[in-house]
């Protein structure tokens, strides 16, 4: 959960088990930015949003894994969401400031689980937008992702099993 906001060697300011999460994070990050299922996905925000449409397309990936009844039932959803945020809150005070911040915001909305609804989804564009510092529309966004629902949960349905086959792969390594 961390890794976004742990940049470069800092990740040796954490203990093992937690450089290995952010290892991970990254590898999973490096995976999907550079799998050609994910480069084709991402056309769909690129011209509008450039090297951000990476940003937008994790988010996209995020709703259909909470949509995806082969990983989540809405019960297990909300039962992975509350455990996530339980056991975040036991490493609160290692939290990178910006993850501070975040945090309560995170768990009081309940974004993990809030990535199934296109409202969740609507807001989690709506923050790229407010972080970043060369866009400043997420309506056209969320219009791109209503636009090609379809097309983009096709893509994940092809990415999803190679990540995961992946990120098993790459934690096993470890």
């Amino acid at each position: 959960m961390i890794s976004d906001f742990v940049k470069g060697k800092k990740k040796y300011d954490y203990e093992p088990g937690i450089q290995q999460g952010i290892a991970l994070h990254r590898a999973i990050d490096a995976f999907t930015d550079t799998h050609p299922i994910t480069k084709a996905a991402r056309n769909f925000f690129s011209p509008h949003y450039g090297l951000y449409s990476s940003v937008f397309m994790d988010v996209v990936y995020d709703h259909f894994l909470a949509c995806d009844q082969e990983e989540f039932t809405d019960a297990s959803l909300i039962t992975f969401s509350e455990n996530a945020y339980k056991l975040l809150d036991g490493y609160e005070k290692i939290f990178p400031e910006k993850f501070k911040i975040i945090f309560p915001f995170m768990k009081k909305y309940n974004w993990l689980y809030n990535y199934k609804d296109p409202i969740g989804i609507q807001r989690s564009f709506e923050g790229i937008v407010q972080r970043a510092l060369y866009i400043s529309d997420s309506n056209t966004s969320f219009d791109i992702f209503n636009d090609n629902y379809k097309a983009l949960k096709e893509y994940y349905a092809e990415f999803f099993p190679s990540l995961k086959k992946f990120a098993f792969a790459t934690l096993r390594a470890f």
